[in-house]
């Protein structure tokens, strides 16, 4: 099951990386947090191919607009990166940055719903009397 080799490995950094800070070597606990972060995400990329492709067929049955599920999906993808950016600051005990990480996140997620608020803002109108 992965899902145990996902586990054990974060187990095994975390270890790691307390090791690391206990000896006075922060700068090496956070460079392992990076590595393991991107280790797992690497392990999991197949599997997010599959949720992709299936969200794709979905959408082409439902007839939605493409734009707006590529949309939906940037939005998703910069909610996972940026929560993890975040978190890598949070780690090396920089909360203000990771404050602002967030804070820059939601601007952008913001931006790219803007048409697709627009559009249902539209069918808003046209559907009231």
């Amino acid at each position: 099951m992965e899902i145990v080799q996902i586990v054990s490995i974060g187990i095994v950094s975390t270890i790691l990386v307390v090791l690391l800070r206990q000896w006075n070597r922060p700068e090496f606990a956070i460079i392992i947090s990076i590595v393991t972060g991107i280790f797992i995400i690497s392990m999991l990329l197949d599997k997010l191919k599959f949720i992709i492709d299936t969200l794709s067929q979905l959408t082409r049955y439902t007839n939605i607009e493409y734009g707006y599920f590529t949309t939906m999906l940037k939005i998703i993808g910069i909610a996972y990166i940026v929560e993890f950016g975040a978190e890598i600051s949070r780690d090396a005990g920089e909360d203000a940055i990771a404050s602002k990480v967030e804070l820059g996140g939601k601007i952008i997620i913001m931006v790219l719903a803007m048409p697709i608020l627009l559009a249902l803002m539209d069918l808003i109108i046209k559907i009231l009397p």
